[in-house]
């Protein structure tokens, strides 16, 4: 008598691709595997193999036949089938390799951004960041227009925001983190498919220190970190001022960064160790310090003809062109001797330096035992008056970056120019204020003593505003050189895009007297840990 043994019911076709790497140790999390492999495995879909000529179907028929007589398949056990099954379907089928269907900078025409020569950021990174951002916005716009426009816009974005290749680069990763957040996430979480898998099974879940090390794991902690350097928190008051004192700009220093010390002759006067700048002959006769121009003034410091002022607000560089080097203004990358891209209603002079008159100077005051006598970070506007550059507001922080003292402060002459590219002071802002030099004077010495440390940035030029005299300064524009030396300092916001990879001065309204002490005080702190690092 033959007994016929019915087929088994085929499984509906599933698409069910997953790679699940277990590190197991023991017999009994081996059998676990086996089982979750062999069912990923039954869940693959197996294509039907070609149709072969009529010999061979012959010998697989009786191939079949006397399969069907041997052992059962329930009498093996459940690791070598499982095994077994899966190296045929290895051997006896090949898996079609998954398309991605989603859009790619290869199927898509990316723009190109034209060649310049000279330009502040090189052409090829900028098309780098263009291509990362098309990729990013695929992501989320709705057609392959929109995500190339959004792309070019951000771009566009951050090379004017950027006046040097530092900058940009920093701007560009700011950007391109932006837009990664703005991607949705919809990747499933497969550590938890995999829990409930263990749990569906009956299997005992084990987490993965104790199947690395064992027993011991449980009790055990281990680090990877190095020994961290001084936090910012721990550098305060006695241990922050006794480790600046190590920063302090010597004597030497002092006098050719052009800081101002005390006249040995006049009461109140002061002197400046730095060359002199070369002054017309006659007093009426000035020079104005924006374009260079002479201009003829009145008694009161009115300019006699009405005569407009071109000038170029940027610094000079030197940029690599076609044939050699040349010398360009940061603010548009025209050539020296070229007219200038800003134009003012009048010429304007410094005048801090010829007029070295009303000075005070910081002096001893008497400290309890386990005190000091304070740090803090200083900042000062300046806008043209007739006169010239005259204070318009002050800000002091402390090290805990906290705004302690900050004022508009009213000038003695008439302003022409707010300055307010660089200041952030408008017309407004002195409407109401009644507050003088002599009162800020009066405040910041009783505020500091002779040795307190101040800290600030080219700061000799914010104690010439204030006409005030002191000596125990941290300056970062000395703390961090330019590499070509004295008269050439790097700006304040090229130092916090480098060391601390944060974007300063980026209000079109103007500079932030508060945030430029503050960073400061960061640049400082800054530099201390990683010192700090070094001798350790």
């Amino acid at each position: 008598m033959s007994f016929h043994t019915p087929s088994p019911v085929p499984r509906p076709p599933l698409r069910c691709e997953m790679r699940v790497l277990l590190t197991l140790n023991d017999r009994s999390f081996l059998v676990l595997r086996s089982s979750v492999m062999g069912l990923l495995s039954s869940c693959t879909h197996v294509p039907c193999p070609p149709s072969a000529p009529t010999g061979a179907k012959r010998a697989l028929s009786a191939s079949s036949s006397q399969a069907s007589h041997g052992p059962e398949p329930g009498s093996q056990p459940l690791k070598t089938r499982t095994l077994s099954g899966m190296a045929s379907k290895t051997t006896t089928t090949v898996t079609p390799k998954r398309i991605a269907h989603s859009p790619s900078l290869q199927s898509l025409k990316k723009p190109v951004i034209p060649k310049e020569f000279g330009g502040k950021v090189p052409t090829v990174v900028r098309q780098r960041y263009l291509n990362l951002f098309i990729e990013e916005c695929l992501k989320f716009c709705s057609s392959n227009q929109e995500a190339i426009e959004k792309a070019l816009n951000e771009e566009k974005v951050a090379y004017d925001r950027s006046p040097s290749k530092n900058i940009y680069l920093n701007v560009a990763v700011n950007t391109l983190k932006k837009l990664r957040g703005l991607v949705p996430n919809t990747v499933p979480n497969l550590s938890t498919f995999l829990y409930f898998l263990l749990e569906a099974s009956g299997r005992r879940v084990v987490s993965h220190e104790v199947v690395l090390g064992g027993k011991l794991a449980a009790k055990t902690s281990f680090s990877l970190s190095r020994p961290s350097s001084p936090r910012v928190e721990e550098l305060k008051g006695t241990a922050l001022y006794s480790r600046l004192r190590e920063y302090l700009l010597t004597q030497e220093q002092l006098k050719e960064n052009g800081y101002p010390f005390p006249h040995p002759e006049r009461p109140g006067g002061a002197i400046i160790f730095t060359a002199e700048e070369k002054k017309p002959k006659d007093p009426s006769c000035r020079i104005c310090c924006r374009c260079g121009t002479e201009y003829l003034v009145s008694s009161s410091g009115r300019c006699v003809r009405s005569e407009e002022c071109y000038y170029h607000w940027g610094r000079l560089r030197r940029n690599r062109v076609a044939g050699g080097w040349e010398t360009q203004y940061m603010c548009c990358s025209a050539a020296v001797g070229s007219v200038g891209c800003q134009v003012a209603k009048q010429h304007v002079q410094d005048g801090r330096k010829e007029n070295l008159e009303g000075f005070v100077r910081t002096f001893q005051k008497e400290l309890p035992e386990d005190a000091h006598a304070g740090v803090f970070a200083l900042d000062c506007e300046m806008s043209y008056t007739t006169y010239g550059l005259e204070l318009t507001r002050v800000t002091v922080v402390d090290t805990d970056m906290q705004v302690v003292y900050d004022t508009f402060v009213k000038p003695d002459n008439e302003v022409v120019d707010y300055n307010t590219r660089f200041s952030g002071v408008t017309e407004a802002d002195l409407v109401d204020t009644s507050i003088t030099l002599r009162d800020v004077q009066a405040v910041l010495l009783s505020m500091f003593s002779a040795d307190t440390i101040l800290i600030g940035h080219s700061l000799e030029s914010d104690l010439l505003a204030l006409k005030v005299i002191h000596g125990t300064v941290v300056d970062t524009s000395v703390l961090f050189p330019h590499r070509l030396g004295l008269p050439y300092k790097r700006s304040l916001r090229n130092l916090m895009a480098d060391y601390l990879r944060q974007i300063i001065q980026d209000n079109v309204d103007g500079h932030s007297s508060s945030e430029d002490a503050s960073a400061c005080m960061h640049l400082v702190i800054w530099k201390i840990r990683e010192d700090a690092k070094t001798k350790r």
